[in-house]
């Protein structure tokens, strides 16, 4: 039996490789195996996978501050809604700076051995990014 608390890992990955820039909080956190199911891409996959994630949301936003909002774990499992606020000052997805501040938000469910993540499954708002970056519009909504 383990005495690995999941939920801890996850704000240690927010706290130390996105807010501080930590990049060796991935080798200690994830799984040479790791295998990462995300919107962006299959890139993610692995401590260097996540170093290169942490990197691109780094540098597109250097006043990037996450926090976790809510968390649950039970077992081997953990679940976290968190949120990213940011000024984009470099390139993202492809798109020049645009010097707007966005808010993101996502949720992560990840599956843990041994103290570290083995796999995990994170949905971001991709459409809420691109909107508040201007770079697609706002969605229309009828007025009821």
């Amino acid at each position: 039996m383990t005495t690995d608390k999941p939920d801890s890992l996850i704000r240690k990955i927010f706290e130390e490789g996105f807010n501080r820039g930590h990049l060796a909080v991935a080798d200690e956190l994830f799984s040479p195996d790791h295998l990462a199911h995300n919107p962006i891409g299959s890139g993610a996959n692995g401590p260097q996978g996540f170093k290169l994630l942490i990197l691109m949301f780094r540098n597109a936003f250097p006043d990037l501050h996450c926090t976790v909002e809510d968390e649950i774990s039970q077992g081997n499992k953990v679940a976290a809604h968190w949120v990213m606020y940011g000024t984009q000052r470099g390139p993202f997805m492809g798109n020049q700076p645009t010097g707007r501040q966005v808010e993101i938000q996502g949720i992560v469910f990840a599956r843990t051995e041994n103290g570290r993540i083995v796999e995990d499954w994170t949905l971001v708002d991709q459409m809420g990014i691109l909107q508040q970056l201007g770079v697609v519009p706002p969605s229309w909504r009828h007025e009821r």
